[in-house]
């Protein structure tokens, strides 16, 4: 069982991620914590395998846990699920060595995909000594799935946070509507959103007004996403 320490400054969130989490196969929760400072304490003392971790905090931020925790030689996973949207946080997140990041709010199902990516990472790797190139390119292929074949100029993290924002509208949005909800520029949200299309994980239709131009209408394809979502 892979043990998890749930942070979030939200009684009730904290216990809605409880209840998530425990309906994945093969994760346990271990605790909970609503501040900082009861988090890094936590991970003192029940040594979970991954701290599912809020960035807004009442003490200290989430970002200041995950930095006290490494510097403290901590081995515990980090995966971040916050409100946060801003690139320098999703940059910073990425830079203290998160497994992934989910932004709020989030359906059981995208937490279980990540659960799920993360659980056949750990069984990649396994009680090896050392592994292949293809080895390590399977691993961060299976944690990072929408990272994968990025043209150049698109970033890794943004393309995730206009992802998440896509498929959590549960409805088609223009790049307008996509560039607001995720806090990003017109433009380049369009850019990221007809890679998804080009990919063939999102679809674009035309919407006719009564004058103008035709407005482009973008939805996430939940088929194309990995087979285990089955929402």
């Amino acid at each position: 069982m892979i043990s998890v320490l749930v942070v979030d400054d939200d009684f009730m969130v904290a216990r809605i991620h409880h209840g998530f989490v425990t309906r994945v196969p093969g994760f346990t929760v271990v605790g909970m914590a609503h501040t900082g400072s009861e988090a890094i304490g936590e991970v003192e003392r029940l040594r979970p395998d991954l701290v599912l971790l809020d960035i807004y905090l009442p003490d200290i931020s989430g970002l200041e846990v995950l930095s006290r925790l490494r510097q403290d030689g901590h081995r515990t996973d980090v995966l971040a699920v916050t409100a946060a949207q801003d690139v320098d946080t999703i940059r910073a997140a990425l830079r203290g060595g998160i497994v992934h990041y989910i932004i709020k709010p989030f359906t059981f199902d995208t937490l279980r995909e990540r659960l799920e990516r993360y659980a056949e990472a750990l069984q990649r790797l396994g009680d090896r000594r050392s592994v292949a190139q293809a080895d390590v390119d399977r691993l961060f292929g299976t944690l990072h799935q929408s990272d994968a074949a990025l043209p150049k100029g698109l970033a890794a993290a943004t393309a995730d946070l206009v992802i998440n924002v896509l498929r959590e509208s549960g409805t088609d949005l223009s790049a307008g509507e996509c560039a607001a909800l995720a806090g990003l520029s017109r433009v380049s949200t369009r850019r990221y959103l007809e890679h998804l299309v080009q990919a063939g994980r999102a679809q674009v239709r035309l919407r006719y007004g009564a004058a103008g131009r035709p407005e482009h209408r973008y939805t996430w394809l939940r088929q194309s996403s990995s087979p285990k979502d089955n929402r």
